[in-house]
């Protein structure tokens, strides 16, 4: 199974309110629908475990996907995914999208 992991800071002037009512309202309900995703989830970051400062970035999503084929291929080019990457942009700051395997 691969994994698309993506990493960002929210924008300037992006309240954390209203970004964690789009995640749960948009975002996960109509990335969760997709055929080619087994399982999304948004996380906070909150502290380093180890060391001093906070983390590099505000949150980190995890989606797992049973068809990585299917997720370029259809999916991303799709109505759904691009509307939803249309809002995310406005949200996120320089993104980092990357794709992952399980050792």
């Amino acid at each position: 199974m691969t994994q698309l992991v993506i990493m960002y800071n929210l924008k300037d002037g992006v309240t954390k309110d209203d970004f964690h009512e789009w995640v749960r309202t948009v975002d996960q309900p109509s990335m969760r629908g997709l055929g080619s995703v087994d399982s999304f989830r948004t996380f906070e970051t909150k502290s380093l475990l180890m060391g001093e400062g906070s983390p590099s970035v505000q949150y980190v999503e995890i989606f797992d996907l049973n068809d990585f084929g299917a997720f370029t291929g259809t999916d991303m080019p799709g109505d759904v995914v691009q509307g939803i990457m249309g809002d995310f942009m406005g949200f996120a700051d320089a993104p980092q999208f990357i794709v992952a395997e399980e050792v």
